[in-house]
């Protein structure tokens, strides 16, 4: 069933090949009504200027329930996303925060991962590390494999430019309140474009993306995770989430410690 909903974008991730598109970006949000939404797929990079979206922008859009994913939130988008407003960060996000009040709030890795499997099938939260611990740069193979760079030839358009491969993995290291250490891999949109603007230089690269994401947001900033898991590993890794986006607005000086609520 067709359905018009107003969503909160929360979470653009990096582009990935699709099997059967090109790239995809996987778009999270959050609905007026306060619930979770996966919105998939979307070839972000193909619509035009005046179509693009940023995080915290909200958008209209018709969607149906993705019935090919068991995932609850995953609907898939029927027509492109109509911007009609934006959240900014005044007042130290707190019109952000206001909208993130109305969904739970994880701090137990082993709860979060219980709620992920049947009958719940949770796969998008917002969590909050009790402590991070470190922050990993891994390297990796810098190209698509044969199978991936089969795709994006077979439907990117010739004048397009095809998305680069990091050739490097991010990830955080941190407790949860129970004292359990989980590493996730970062996934967000932003950590690969501070990696690319620096990229002739890996090693600055690096040290710029680091610098943001520890040194910053996790030292100084209010830091929490916005989660979710991949259709492929949901029923089968351990622990099948990853950080798809960050939220970090000041600490305060009234709660240095940083709370949302």
């Amino acid at each position: 069933m067709k359905e018009t909903k107003k969503v909160l974008i929360t979470v653009k991730t990096y582009p990935t090949p699709s099997k059967k598109y090109d790239e995809l970006v996987c778009t999270a949000g959050i609905t007026e009504d306060g619930k979770w939404i996966r919105l998939y797929p979307i070839e972000f990079r193909k619509l035009s200027y005046d179509k693009q979206y940023n995080k915290y922008d909200w958008v209209e859009i018709i969607v149906e329930r993705n019935t090919s994913d068991f995932r609850k939130e995953s609907y898939k988008p029927i027509g492109e996303c109509k911007r009609i407003g934006h959240i900014g960060t005044e007042s130290n996000w707190k019109a952000r925060k206001d909208i993130l009040n109305n969904i739970k709030l994880y701090t137990n890795m082993k709860e979060l991962i219980a709620d992920s499997k049947k009958p719940k099938y949770t796969s998008l939260a917002l969590f909050k590390p009790t402590k991070i611990t470190d922050f990993l740069i891994e390297k990796q193979d810098a190209t698509w494999s044969v199978e991936e760079n089969k795709q994006l030839e077979f439907f990117m358009p010739n004048d397009f430019k095809r998305i680069e491969k990091l050739p490097f993995k991010f990830k955080y290291v941190f407790e949860d309140d129970e004292g359990k250490e989980s590493k996730l891999s970062i996934t967000d949109w932003e950590i690969g474009a501070l990696f690319l603007k620096y990229k002739d230089t890996p090693e600055l690269a690096c040290q710029k993306v680091k610098e943001k994401y520890l040194d910053d947001f996790a030292h100084k900033k209010d830091l929490y995770f916005f989660l979710g898991t991949t259709k492929e590993h949901h029923n089968t890794a351990r622990n099948p989430f990853i950080i798809i986006g960050t939220f970090h607005p000041n600490k305060t000086a009234e709660d240095p410690q940083g709370t949302l609520f």
